[in-house]
């Protein structure tokens, strides 16, 4: 079954043609991985579906319903929560009223009620925080919850947003480049954490450059080239698709 579908999903700035009559879905359970050359249009489309972005052309399904048009806070409402590839943490915060922001998302006081400190506020937020301890050990950080954000290794800071992501409940993560700015170990990490949160139930779909990463995790690839889907299929598939090669590596080399 089909968590998101996306279909003819078009976007134009100026004279370019960023996006492209793109089609494809997720699978609910599944990863799915995005990826292409620089410039392919990627975070383009990643921006189109979760609502930072209009589609001028297309339709975006969640769940069966409509969301192109949606602001980004009521597609995230919806139940699809993203991370960015430049890192955006509070950094004065720590770890866990980082990702206490991301759980507010689903409380239900508002600014008053918070000011006047009422008891079923104060209630909501000893909840809110302690989720956002859960999250925080089931990515196994519960240790940094107390620091700092901006004291916390890069690797860190990045498991950080995923919690914060993931404290809005979704049911589809959208992960952009989670692992840029990694070293081997820390983004042989990241990939047990994102098959960890696709068994905990969360589909998701990840922007991603590192290959090795991509072919280890992935159910299915969608593969984009100057705004156009050229491919769309299982990991082995895509390895041994002469058009994929020719886009990576070049005309003479793939020959």
């Amino acid at each position: 079954m089909s968590l998101l579908n996306v279909e003819g999903l078009s976007r134009n700035f100026g004279g370019l043609r960023a996006v492209s009559n793109v089609s494809f879905a997720v699978r609910e359970g599944s990863i799915k991985a995005l990826i292409g050359p620089n410039g392919a249009g990627k975070t383009t489309l990643f921006n189109l579906v979760s609502g930072f972005l209009p589609p001028d052309n297309g339709t975006v399904s969640f769940n069966g319903e409509p969301v192109q048009g949606l602001k980004p806070f009521q597609i995230a409402a919806k139940g699809i929560s993203r991370t960015f590839q430049h890192i955006r943490l509070f950094p004065k915060m720590s770890a866990l009223e980082n990702v206490m922001i991301g759980r507010h998302l689903h409380g239900r006081s508002g600014f008053l009620a918070g000011m006047l400190s009422l008891p079923w506020t104060r209630a909501e937020e000893n909840r809110i925080r302690d989720t956002s301890m859960e999250i925080l050990g089931f990515l196994g950080i519960a240790g940094l919850a107390e620091a700092d954000a901006v004291s916390l290794s890069y690797g860190q800071q990045r498991t950080v947003e995923l919690a914060r992501a993931l404290a809005g409940e979704p049911r589809l993560l959208m992960l952009d480049e989670p692992a840029a700015g990694l070293n081997m170990r820390e983004t042989a990490a990241m990939a047990r954490l994102i098959e960890k949160i696709r068994d905990a139930g969360v589909t998701v779909l990840v922007v991603e450059h590192d290959m090795g990463l991509v072919m280890n995790i992935s159910d299915e690839i969608l593969v984009l080239s100057y705004g156009e889907k050229i491919a769309d299929d299982m990991p082995l598939a895509i390895q041994k698709n002469s058009e994929v090669i020719r886009v990576y590596l070049g005309e003479e080399e793939s020959a």
